[in-house]
Order: C-alpha cells, then structure tokens, then sequence
C-alpha cells in the first residue's frame, strides 16, 4: 500500500502480477472536522475517524489484505508515512506479523526491490511523533482558528507554528508600545596631559 495511485501504477509494473499494489491516496483517518476530537482528559487521547471519501479505499485495502500473504505499508518514509502506515494497519483488522513496513526514497526497481527484501515493523515512536504534533496543532489552532476568522478573514487556520509567530509579533508590538524614549546624551573627548589621568 502506498499513498499516490501514480506511484501504485508504476510499482506494480516493477512488481508483476504476484503483488497487489494500492494506494491509500494520502491520509485514510483524521481527527474530526466539527469538533476537538482530542479529550485532554483521558492524557490528550485523539479521536481519529475515517476521512470523508476514503471509506471506500478503506474497504478495497481491507479485502485485498484479508486474501494476501504478507501486508507492505509503504507510504512515504516520513513521520506523516507512518501515521497513514499506522492507521491503515489499524483498519486492516489482520495480525501485526503479517503487516511490515517497506521504506524507499525513489521509484525505482531497484530501490523498490530493496526495500522489499528488507521490510520493518511500523515505527510506533515516529507514529507517536506526528500524533503529537497533529494534536498540539489541533490544541493550539482549534481555539486560536475562530479569532483569525474574526480579525482578518475567514477560513484561515492556525497551527503551532503560526500560533508562536503570531505570539512573537504581539510581543515585539508590546515592546515597541510600552517604549519610553529618553533623553541621552554620549560625549567624546580626547585629553592631553603630560600625567595621567
């Protein structure tokens, strides 16, 4: 499985038919459009569903996994690959041993070839890495998103790295306003004398 139908086209050509290569076009599961989705409760537990459209996919990855020998998860070699890895493994409902993961940086036969005589289990610290970072944007932009809509235009959306820009900009305006200039003066001289000082 991978993510771009393009790439599941050419892998296929390197693969022949004794492989059933799909593509998971991009992400499967996400946290929900309408709500937090993240209960802080429960240790910031997320709330994933199933992306809007991709039920279907979902479904024809599932089948064709049911009736395969071996599973490879072969989204991009990326900590967002290993979310979109874990959440397809977690849709599969078959045993781990029979899911591995497959990393390659280029469509290549080669590289194809290698990966697939060199296969890893999923990478739960580099899943957990970007659901850390899907929740903190989630945290930080779900609330600060409605005042961007307010302020300057809507639809706009704020994330952890927007957020701390903004943040630092506030900051530097507050500088600025709570400057009070003073008067200085500097004086430069130059002495001569036979003793000093």
């Amino acid at each position: 499985v991978v993510e771009s139908p393009s790439k599941a086209k050419t892998i296929a050509k390197y693969l022949g038919k004794a492989f059933d290569v799909r593509a998971s076009v991009g992400h499967v599961k996400d946290l929900p459009k309408s709500r937090m989705g993240v209960d802080i409760e429960a240790g910031f537990e997320p709330e994933y569903e199933t992306i809007k459209g991709k039920a279907k996919i979902l479904t024809e990855i599932r089948k064709a996994a049911k009736a395969a020998d071996m599973v490879y998860l072969a989204p991009d070699p990326d900590r967002e690959g290993e979310a979109i890895a874990w959440h397809i493994f977690t849709e599969l409902k078959v045993p781990e041993d029979k899911v591995r993961r497959v990393l390659f940086n280029e469509i290549t036969a080669k590289a194809i070839q290698a990966a697939l005589k060199a296969p890893v289990r999923l990478n739960e610290n580099k899943y957990n890495s970007q659901q850390a970072r899907r929740i903190l944007d989630r945290l930080v932009g779900y609330n600060i998103s409605p005042l961007l809509w307010d302020k300057v235009r809507r639809g706009l959306s704020a994330g952890r790295v927007q957020t701390v820009a903004v943040r630092l900009i506030v900051e530097r305006e507050r500088e600025i306003a709570a400057f009070r200039p003073e008067e200085y003066w500097t004086v430069d001289a130059r002495f001569e004398a036979k003793q000093p000082p």
